[in-house]
């Protein structure tokens, strides 16, 4: 169906007016243009909903763009969403994610060797070195965490012998 035909009728696009492709995770506007996706498992009020935003450089030049959009003056592009149906708020919240991800044999093993890894290097800077870095700047930044790095790594040679860094 040819979209221009809405042009004439006074209320905004709606979401079936949207070209959406559940397969591929896809969403085409009215006036032909793709849409981003922003979220794939958004929770929006207890449902599971999949969201897409037009892109400036589409939705500005819009010769359909006050059909689109309620308030054109205010809302730079559209965004528009689609809904699979009500979640359980339970297992959607991120904590119960989280503690499910952990809580399984992989998430135990993946969990168990970051504790050796590098957040204790970050826990010993804040704690012995300094809470915040003191200069400005990427490149300064980054110095100053490498030689936070050495220092840390200095104390463990000396703490432990050479083989253990």
């Amino acid at each position: 169906a040819d979209k221009q035909l809405f042009l004439g009728t006074k209320s905004t696009f709606r979401n079936h007016d949207f070209d959406y492709d559940p397969v591929n995770q896809t969403c085409v506007c009215p006036a032909g243009k793709s849409l981003y996706r922003n979220g794939s498992n958004v929770n929006i009020n207890g449902y599971q909903a999949v969201k897409f935003k037009g892109a400036r450089r589409d939705c500005l030049p819009c010769p359909i763009r006050a059909k689109c959009l309620k308030d054109p003056d205010q809302t730079p592009v559209r965004q528009v969403a689609f809904f699979k149906g009500k979640v359980d708020s339970q297992m959607f919240s991120f904590t119960a994610k989280m503690k499910q991800k952990i809580d399984s044999a992989l998430g135990r093993l993946i969990y168990d060797k970051r504790l050796g890894t590098v957040e204790p290097v970050f826990g010993n800077h804040r704690n012995h070195r300094r809470d915040r870095f003191t200069l400005r700047g990427q490149i300064k930044v980054n110095t100053q965490w490498l030689l936070y790095s050495i220092v840390h790594n200095l104390g463990k040679i000396h703490r432990y012998g050479e083989g253990f860094t």
